[in-house]
């Protein structure tokens, strides 16, 4: 009953202003009334069986119309709305999302496509039946709870017995009032693995597999409870210089959303994509076409940081058991389920024993029946009460090896055995079909006194019956975090006023800087000695006289500054080498003493640490004779960017002029390539690839014949074809054995790498063609294992010496043929050993006629009369930060 009660407000004057309504009765529980039979009744499954109710409907509905055939899904729909109480749109959508999962439904007619987001055809045009999986592991009506359906006119399953973890194979997904569910779908061989170990006691582990495949990191899935994410990728690869291929699709995605999503960052100027071809049919085949003179690596890289080819999933494991909403992980989902199929399993096998022992029971009686005529007693019995007693009377003497008692209802059926039976008994067949009972009972006796042996078997067939074809599609990889910035399209212009001192995007009638993107950082340098890093803005103030500006590479140790500054109006020269790895954004940094009036002399900014010869002028003043001189930056130490620096001189500086570009003084950079994510990197993660210099290569080499040197990036891509990555040596050879698919013949050949950085293929292009063994080494040694041929002594194994064998030649000879003998296998041997040459860079040589000179912090730096240029006794003050201990020589 509802009660309503008004109070009206009057003010001052007597008139009604508001009134308030109290609601009262059944309006204070129908909300969560509403809320509770959502969660229950609509968006969350059951623990038990892993089913939604429209889903254990449909199912249900579907054994109720199976015949073996298919049936229209319009029909399937009809027959659930008589235990479903919504429309006909809801139960055709999540029986096509059923059916898209190709586990329990067998579907015939168009049915979608989960690649491409098309929609199944109208329910009147396709058609369904039940799988034989779904038969075998979901119905037993022997074992299952019954209801009575909405309307009173029907029962339905309280819940299926699926024998199997359904749910978590499937997948759920479901919004109710107040909480949600996200169970991710995992692997079919692996969900059924996982299963037999938890019965053998063993531990297991349980990641997704997903239907899209594509490639995901797990490393923070938390068991799919709330907090968790899984991030997933496309697989995606290089097809030539200018194309990209995206071949697998990342979980929750299409290619529609996925061809959107580039265009959409394409349009922003985040990549620049030149067309998209989508080629998509039963697999994913989408053709990303780069504009010339594009990195396809970064692009790759790029695609990942600003489309929907990577993207993150949060899962959130929630269920409904005993009418409750319980949030729990996939691991305990697991357990519970093969718990409960193992419950199932024996529900089936106690069903089964009684069955069994109820027809030995009635197969004994029989035999008795007939074989001691007891039939014969009752033809003098005038009532049915008689007929009764007498063969009571007459099975007494020989029932005493039964398991039960005689009851009225096995007397009954007895009488209603046919005089032809009667006639035609066989006591040979009667007792085979009683000895075949006996097997049968202690069978099932047997697999109930070793329910787990049982039950391992039991998901034993299950995947040896099913499991052909459900191999685990996603890659699991960890991946590494792409930095936005390192592979963002620069897809603005950058202007300065140096004089005024403003940057930005907007400056269209001043200088001309560089082409940046809008998510980039900017570092700027002014003639006082200042410093600031700002983001990419239309107009930004820094301050007059900007004399070095460019994009900000946040944590860069090899970008080297060289500066020169006067302390205050009158002070001493410094000179001060740092560099800038990171700071806080938009705070002005001074580079100098912080005394009024400082003034930066000279400023360079080297990209890989560089260290130019100036000259320094000095203005004529007092007794001062030597007025120029060089100074190398090489001779001084890098330190932080808030040293003070080193002396110069004490005299006023009338200019600096660069007299040498310089070289690099930084040390060579140690590259490791982590197999984890397949990524190169110089944090010391995997293995150490070698320590390279501006003007080295890496040398890769593919299965498929495919060699080619590159210039190592953090942001390169490799895939599972590689073979050999290496430091490449220009004179060092490459030895191979192929196979010739045209010659039909083994070849050796050795070769040097004539073109750096061009991709060849130093096998043929036949089809049948194939690469046996490669190898780098100075003397390899390889082993030829001919195939045994009948009526013929086995050959012995050959060793090849392939230094030996062939001399070196064009990267597209054909080589020397190994052997005119038939080949069962090449193998590579460990090689000779050799003494490779040391290898020798310029910057490595010793100049003669020069002298070394370490100049440390405070000293005064000058020519071989320190009267000349500068104070002999002027001592700098520092200022050390933790930095200063680092030895920046080495920095990357």
């Amino acid at each position: 009953m509802i009660e309503e009660e008004n109070d009206d407000l009057t003010n001052e004057q007597g008139e009604p202003q508001e009134t308030i309504t109290r609601v009262t009765g059944m309006y204070k529980d129908w909300f969560l009334d509403y809320a509770s039979y959502v969660i229950l009744e609509r968006a969350v499954p059951a623990i038990e069986d892993g089913f939604k109710p429209v889903q254990r409907r449909i199912m249900h509905s579907m054994k109720d119309l199976d015949d073996g055939r298919y049936n229209k899904v319009a029909n399937i729909v009809g027959h659930t709305m008589q235990y479903h109480p919504h429309g006909d749109a809801s139960i055709a959508d999540a029986m096509v999302q059923i059916g898209q999962k190709d586990l329990l439904i067998d579907t015939q007619g168009n049915w979608g496509n989960i690649l491409t987001g098309d929609r199944a055809a109208a329910s009147r045009y396709i058609e369904a039946r039940i799988s034989k999986f779904g038969l075998d592991v979901v119905f037993n009506p022997k074992i299952t709870k019954w209801q009575a359906s909405y309307d009173g006119r029907r029962k339905e399953p309280v819940n299926l017995p699926v024998m199997f973890p359904l749910l978590l194979a499937q997948g759920g997904e479901g919004i109710a009032v107040g909480l949600s569910t996200k169970i991710l779908p995992h692997n079919f061989i692996e969900l059924i693995d996982a299963s037999i170990k938890h019965l053998q006691g063993k531990r297991f582990t349980l990641v997704p597999d997903f239907p899209t495949a594509g490639i995901a990191d797990f490393s923070n899935y938390n068991d799919g409870l709330r907090g968790g994410k899984v991030r997933v990728r496309a697989k995606i690869s290089q097809l030539d210089k200018n194309t990209l291929v995206i071949t697998e699709l990342p979980f929750s995605t299409t290619t529609t959303s996925l061809i959107d999503s580039i265009l959409k960052a394409n349009d922003k100027g985040k990549i620049k994509v030149k067309k998209i071809e989508d080629n998509t049919a039963a697999e994913v085949e989408i053709l990303v076409h780069l504009p010339s003179g594009l990195s396809p690596d970064k692009t790759i890289d790029a695609l990942y940081a600003f489309t929907s080819c990577e993207s993150s999933i949060s899962p959130l494991g929630c269920v409904i058991e005993d009418n409750k909403p319980l949030f729990v992980g996939v691991s305990e989902m697991l357990r519970r389920s093969t718990d409960n199929t193992v419950q199932l399993l024996k529900q089936e096998l106690e069903i089964k024993l009684g069955e069994f022992e109820e027809q030995w029971h009635f197969a004994s009686l029989e035999r008795i029946f007939i074989e001691n005529r007891i039939y014969r007693d009752i033809e003098e019995e005038e009532t049915w009460e008689g007929v009764i007693k007498a063969i009571d009377k007459g099975l007494q003497p020989h029932i005493k090896h039964l398991k039960r008692a005689v009851t009225e209802e096995d007397i009954v059926r007895l009488t209603e055995i046919r005089i032809k039976r009667i006639s035609k008994f066989d006591i040979d067949k009667a007792q085979q079909k009683i000895d075949a009972l006996e097997e049968q009972i202690a069978e099932v006796k047997h697999h109930l006194a070793n329910l787990i042996d049982y039950a391992i078997a039991y998901f034993m067939r299950l995947k040896k019956e099913y499991g052909e074809g459900r191999e685990r599609k996603t890659e699991i990889r960890a991946f590494n975090d792409v930095d936005a910035t390192k592979v963002v399209i620069r897809n603005t212009k950058l202007f300065v006023n140096r004089a005024e001192g403003f940057i930005g995007t907007s400056l269209r009638r001043d200088e001309y800087v560089g082409d940046c993107s809008d998510i980039d950082d900017i570092i700027v340098f002014t003639k006082e000695g200042k410093m600031m890093i700002t983001k990419v803005d239309t107009k930004t103030f820094i301050g007059k006289d900007i004399i070095h500006i460019a994009v900000f590479k946040k944590k860069d140790k090899r970008t080297i500054y060289n500066m020169i500054y006067r302390d205050g109006k009158n002070g001493s020269s410094y000179i001060k080498r740092f560099a800038v790895t990171g700071v806080t954004r938009d705070k002005e940094y001074d580079l100098t003493n912080g005394n009024k009036g400082s003034v930066c002399l000279y400023f360079s900014a080297n990209p890989n640490g560089e260290a130019e010869v100036i000259t320094v002028l000095l203005k004529q003043a007092g007794s001062v004779k030597k007025l120029k001189w060089d100074i190398d930056f090489a001779d001084i130490l890098i330190k932080g960017r808030v040293s003070k620096g080193n002396v110069v001189t004490k005299y006023p500086v009338k200019r600096v002029e660069l007299k040498e570009k310089g070289v690099s003084t930084l040390k060579p950079r140690k590259i490791w390539f982590d197999d984890t994510v397949q990524r190169l990197n110089v944090d010391g993660r995997g293995e150490l690839i070698g320590e390279f210099r501006g003007e080295d290569k890496l040398l890769i080499i593919t299965q498929s014949g495919v060699i080619k040197t590159v210039t190592p990036e953090v942001t390169m891509h490799f895939d599972n074809t590689m073979i050999i990555m290496e430091k490449w040596l220009p004179k060092k050879p490459i030895s191979a054995i192929y196979y010739n698919g045209e010659k039909e013949m083994y070849y050796v050949k050795r070769f040097l790498i004539e073109q750096e950085g061009r991709e060849e293929s130093f096998i043929s292009d036949h089809p049948n063609s194939q690469l046996e063994i490669v190898s780098t080494d100075w003397k390899p040694m390889a082993e030829v294992v001919f195939v045994k041929e009948r009526g013929k002594d086995r050959k012995d194994n050959l060793e090849v010496n392939l230094e030996e064998f062939i001399s070196i030649k064009g990267i597209n000879a054909l080589g020397n043929q190994l052997t005119r003998e038939k080949v069962n296998q090449v193998n590579l041997l460990d090689p000779l050993p050799y003494e490779a040459p040391e290898e020798v860079h310029a910057d490595d040589l010793e100049v003669v006629d020069e002298v070394e000179v370490q100049v440390k912090e405070g000293e005064t730096i000058t020519n071989s009369s320190s009267t000349d240029a500068g104070d002999v006794n002027g001592k700098s003050e520092s200022n050390p930060t933790e930095d200063d201990n680092e030895d920046q020589t080495a920095l990357f």
